[in-house]
Formats: C-alpha cells, sequence, structure tokens
C-alpha cells in the first residue's frame, strides 16, 4: 500500500514517514433539493467541521477493525488506545490542540486535506487520482458530428459558468440543511501546477480580468480559443463550430511534439520537466494560457474498434487515460481541473484533477451540460467575423524531447496495468431495495463485501467517500463499509447449516449498519479524519508520532483493498478510477431506476485481483440477495 496512499512530507526530527489515507475519488452522494440564493450570504451561515469526542473515535476505531484484523493485533491496538487516551496523556493534549485549531480556522480539516491528499501525493495523477467519467455514447459518427456536438458542449459549459459567475447557482440542501457550495467555484479556470516536492493548484476564476479562452486540443496540438465576444457575451453554437472547424484544418496532422504526455508523469518528474519545458518564453507563455483557460476540450479520433459488450470498458480507459502514447494520452493536460474528451465516433466523457472538488459539483454541471445539448437550437442570425484562435506554441529542447520521451514509456507501462471494467447491471436498480425499504447504497455496499468475500475468502478495509458539505469548506470523511454486521452476513450466506431466515436477518443489521454509518459520516463523526487530524497536530506540535498511528492495525485499516464510491446523476453515465492499493480494487457505481453502472478497476501486475471476476461476482451477489429477500417471509418492517 506504501507507494499507494497519501502521505506526508516528513518533517526534520520524524523517523519514518506517516502513512496517510490517499482519498477516494468521489464522494457519497447527496439527495438534495435546490433553491436559489447567494454564495456567500449562504456560506457564512454554515457550521463549522466538528471535531468528534476523543474517546467516541477510540471506541469506533476498535470497532471497526474488528472484521479486518487478527485477535492479537486487536489486542495490542487496544492497549495502545487506553494509554493514547488517558488522563493527562498525549491524546489529550493532541484533542485540546485540535479544538483550538478549529476554533480558530474556517475548517481544521481542509487546508490539511488538499495538501496531504492530493499535493503532496507524489504517484501520477492519471489512473491514480484524477477520474474519469463516461457519458452514454452520442449520436454521430463523423468530424462534423463531432465539431458540432463539441460547440454545443462548451456553450453548455458556459451556460453554467454564468450561474458561477453571476452568485445565481441553485444552493443544495440536505434534510433542510444547506451544503457548502464552494467546491462549484473552484473547477472552472482551475489547474494543478507541478512543483518539485509539492504542486499548487491555481484559480484564475477571480483574476482580473478574468480568463475568456478555453483550451482546445486536436492531433495532439494545444490552441487557445476565445468563448467570449468582445462585449463579453458568450459565442453562439455557430460561432464555435466554425472556430473548431479552423482549429482542425490547422492541425490536419498528429504532431511529432506530444508536449501533454508530460502531464501523466509521476509528480516528482513532472516537476523536473515543467521546469526545463517553461525555461523557454515561448513554451512558458503556451503553457500558462492553458493553465488559464476555463476548461480544456479534446478532440480524439476514433476509438480502438470494440464490441458492443467491451465499448463501455474501452471508453473508460480513454477517459482514464488515453489509451497510452499510441492513443490518446497525449491529447490531454492531465492537471486541468476539467477536460471534456470527445472523440469522432460519438465517445464522449471527462477527466477531471481532484483536488480543487469531489464529483458531485462535477456530475451536476455534466447533467447540465448534457440537458443542454439535448435543447432543440434556436436559429441565429448572422454573426461578425472572428478573430482565428491561437494555436499555442512549443520549443522542444534535447532535454524536454528525453522527457516527453520517458513519459511515453511511464504511460504505455501504467496504460498496461490498468484493468478496467464498465458493465450495467440489468437486472434492477434503486427500486429493489426500495421496495424492501432498503437504502440502495448500503444494499450495493453489502452485496461488494459478498462479492469480495467470495473472491478472496476474507474481508478487508473498504472505503466509501462520505460528504462533509454540511460543513463550511467540508470535503469527505470515510465509510468504512466492512463492519462486524456485515462480516456475519457474508460469512453465513454460502453456509448451508443456516436458515434463509436468519440469513435475511444479518442482511437487514449489515445494511442498517452501514446506514447508520453513513448518517455518521455525514455529520462529522466518523473516526477517519478525527485519527488524521490527531496525528497532524503531532506533526504541528513536533511531538513523536504516538504508537497508535505507528500499529500494525493502523496499517491494516488505510490498506483499502476496496475504494469505493456512489456518483448518481441524472444522466445514465458512470465515473471511473483506479484502484489506491496496489493489491486493490476501485469501484464506482451509479444507480439508476431500472439498472446500476458500475466501474471496476484492478492492477494486471497483482495475480489475486481480477476486475471482470469481481465485477461478475458483484453481479451474482446482487442477484443472490434479492433472490433471499424475495424467497424469505419477513417480519413486517
Amino acid at each position: 500500500m506504501w507507494g499507494f496512499c497519501s502521505r506526508l512530507a516528513v518533517k526534520a526530527g520524524i523517523s519514518k514517514p506517516c502513512s496517510l489515507v490517499k482519498p477516494n475519488h468521489l464522494v457519497k452522494p447527496v439527495s438534495a433539493a435546490r433553491v436559489s440564493g447567494r454564495y456567500l450570504s449562504h456560506q457564512q451561515g454554515l457550521p463549522p467541521l466538528p471535531v468528534p469526542p476523543l474517546q467516541q473515535t477510540c471506541e469506533r476505531y476498535l470497532t471497526a477493525l474488528e472484521p479486518i484484523v487478527e485477535e492479537e493485533e486487536l489486542k495490542r491496538t487496544r492497549e495502545l488506545l487506553q494509554e493514547f487516551q488517558k488522563a493527562g496523556g498525549v491524546g489529550e493534549r493532541l484533542q485540546r490542540g485540535l479544538e483550538k485549531r478549529a476554533h480558530n480556522t474556517d475548517n481544521w480539516l481542509s487546508e490539511w486535506w488538499v495538501q496531504l491528499a492530493y499535493l503532496e501525493y507524489r504517484l501520477p495523477v492519471v489512473v491514480h487520482s484524477s477520474p474519469g467519467l463516461v457519458l452514454p455514447r452520442m449520436n454521430f459518427s463523423d468530424k462534423q458530428g463531432q465539431i458540432r456536438f463539441a460547440a454545443k458542449l462548451i456553450a453548455g459549459v458556459l451556460d453554467f459558468k454564468t450561474m458561477i459567475d453571476n452568485e445565481t447557482l441553485p444552493v443544495e440542501y440536505l434534510g433542510g440543511r444547506p451544503l457548502c457550495m464552494n467546491q462549484y467555484y473552484e473547477v472552472l479556470s482551475s489547474c494543478r501546477v507541478p512543483g518539485l516536492k509539492r504542486d499548487s493548484v491555481v484559480n484564475h476564476a477571480k483574476s482580473s480580468p478574468p480568463p475568456r479562452h478555453i483550451t482546445v486540443v486536436h492531433h495532439l496540438q494545444f490552441f487557445a480559443l476565445d468563448v467570449y465576444d468582445s462585449d463579453g457575451t458568450p459565442l453562439t453554437v455557430d460561432q464555435i463550430c466554425v472556430q473548431l472547424e479552423r482549429i482542425c484544418s490547422a492541425s490536419p496532422q498528429t504532431s511529432q511534439e506530444p508536449v501533454g504526455i508530460l502531464t501523466t508523469q509521476h509528480r516528482d518528474s513532472w516537476g523536473k520537466a515543467y521546469l526545463n519545458l517553461i525555461r523557454d518564453e515561448t513554451n512558458r507563455e503556451s503553457v500558462s494560457a492553458i493553465q488559464r483557460s476555463i476548461f480544456v476540450v479534446c478532440l480524439d479520433g476514433a476509438m480502438p474498434e470494440a464490441s458492443d459488450g467491451t465499448y463501455r470498458s474501452s471508453a473508460a480507459v480513454q477517459m482514464l487515460h488515453g489509451g497510452g502514447s499510441k492513443g490518446n494520452s497525449a491529447n490531454r493536460w492531465f492537471d486541468k481541473t476539467l477536460q471534456f474528451i470527445i472523440g469522432e465516433d460519438g465517445t464522449c466523457g471527462a477527466n477531471y484533477e481532484h483536488a480543487p472538488a469531489e464529483g458531485p459539483p462535477i456530475v451536476a454541471l455534466i447533467d447540465h451540460v448534457v440537458e443542454y445539448t439535448r435543447k432543440p437550437e434556436a436559429v441565429q442570425p448572422p454573426t461578425l467575423p472572428l478573430p482565428m484562435p491561437q494555436k499555442l506554441h512549443f520549443n522542444i529542447t534535447p532535454e524536454v524531447k528525453k522527457d516527453i520521451e520517458e513519459a511515453e514509456q511511464s504511460m504505455n507501462t501504467l496504460a498496461k496495468d490498468l484493468d478496467m471494467k464498465v458493465v450495467v447491471f440489468g437486472h434492477f436498480g434503486k427500486n429493489v431495495p426500495k421496495s424492501q425499504k432498503m437504502s440502495p447504497d448500503a444494499f450495493i455496499q453489502i452485496a461488494l463485501q459478498l462479492a469480495y468475500y467470495r473472491m478472496h475468502q476474507r474481508c478487508c478495509a473498504t472505503y466509501e467517500s462520505a460528504s462533509l458539505r454540511m460543513f463550511r469548506l467540508g470535503r469527505t470523511d470515510t465509510i468504512r463499509s466492512a463492519s462486524t454486521a456485515s462480516a456475519a452476513f457474508v460469512r453465513a450466506v454460502d453456509d448451508p447449516s443456516r436458515q434463509n431466515t436468519e440469513k435475511v436477518d444479518l442482511m437487514e443489521k449489515a445494511v442498517k449498519a452501514h446506514r447508520s454509518y453513513t448518517s455518521m459520516a455525514v455529520s462529522g463523526q466518523a473516526i477517519d479524519r478525527h485519527l488524521l487530524g490527531l496525528k497532524m497536530q503531532a506533526v504541528e506540535e513536533q511531538l513523536s508520532i504516538p504508537e497508535v498511528f505507528t500499529d500494525a492495525s493502523y496499517a491494516k485499516a488505510l490498506n483499502y483493498q476496496l475504494s469505493t464510491s456512489q456518483v448518481p446523476s441524472k444522466t445514465d453515465c458512470v465515473m471511473c478510477f483506479g484502484p489506491v492499493a496496489t493489491s486493490g480494487y476501485g469501484v464506482c457505481y451509479n444507480p439508476m431506476d431500472d439498472h446500476i453502472n458500475f466501474s471496476v478497476s484492478s492492477f494486471n501486475a497483482c495475480e489475486e485481483t481480477d476486475a471482470a471476476g469481481l465485477a461478475a461476482a458483484l453481479e451474482v451477489a446482487l442477484l443472490d440477495m434479492k433472490t433471499l429477500l424475495e424467497r424469505t417471509p419477513r417480519a413486517k418492517l
């Protein structure tokens, strides 16, 4: 797990690196009603993220360890926790420090989280951090159709941007409580910038004047395209079409200088290569134009032929990493927060850099854009001629050429290693668990626990993202889906000596336990971010790291063999991401009313894991759970 979890830059005097959890990619969804409201007025009214009681977190941590560690390890951890939280001990001191930090900041966690989970995380953003999103295949299969759709999509994003700029974006509510809307204001005109040991994120949306252009990539060549008229009006779909046609005409052949591939590198390598690249003034200006742009549109060629059964999986690969240097991996700028990817064959989707935001704001934007592209177009009057889009030039020195070659090699290795399977589970969707008065998310998570147990004969540390957006600047906490209740259920299901009534009873308890943990997490009372905060507080106070955090149980707890996320949307799409452990899986799902879209990833280098195998086991688990419920009389709920 070591390379796959975020870790803290070690301060002087700390003998070993601190292993922290890499974030999951998306986040427990909100079923939110929307009402219009101004951004700042409601932001100030949001409560701060609480610091949970120390004893509560220690007790819940022990409970969470029970299904995933051995009895001997648990006994040792129990002793360490007793020592950690005793009166006048180090735990109390760190807790007081954390409470003081919470009092003095807008959010005691958010700054630490972005640094540790993203900006100091040094594996490539591709696969390891940035999610892809696969849209349904669009109804075109040639260059003209591609350009027309891309123009509509761009106009749709600009339409959404108007709500952001005017601060008229409808505020989201969960259970009558307003949610933090900050992430919506971070996704456009922002970009990650590589550093030698730590990256940064720049947001140009508030600069004066704000950016008026997007970046378009075609045949591995970059163009800056102004998308507003001189009077500040967004270009019409027809005008954007004309400009995209000009870009395609100006780049008929694939570039021999695939600069975009550099953004796929290990972050330390890219940090060095970046300095080499921007030494040249032309390169520096071109990179700056990309970073300042509102978003990126990648116009890809047609995907390699795929059968209907494998089409979605192939499309997911395009969205996640582009298919390697011979594919479209260089037709991207992976540091950009938001990239829309449009293939000539109707393959469409997006990729986003994770530091500024979680999945829901991205999905809300994409739902808006997809709806916008389906609207009939208004007849638009003829317009004045537009200036030519600006080609962004790069001077490739021998040193930069060498960096590009190294990036191509690394990207191809990573592309070969990733195993990605996207499936549409067509037997049922949210409708079945709802008819049984069960949470669809909890039902799917318990099915995942069963599928994993059947494949690997053990329970494992499981991460599901929970939104902390009830709180000011809230990001995520962890729902630990592997519980003592889920472990009891998955061990009983295939045991012929157990009665069906008992199995259903255990299923209900497992689903309820998951629901209960979810409620706890979204209200800021989960354990993972609190434990991280206590550990960070020790670093801040230059204390030695308490043994609780160097214990084998803590390492096991953070070695997420299942890294999962539910990302619901109106659009029939699915997000995808890589595993966070070398021997683990990445699972994302979008439950629709009558079907469920799943993506499952694993690494080919690990002989134990098999993405297609887990996807198949998950389908069987879902069906088995439904059958069990249908065949077993239950007490009235």
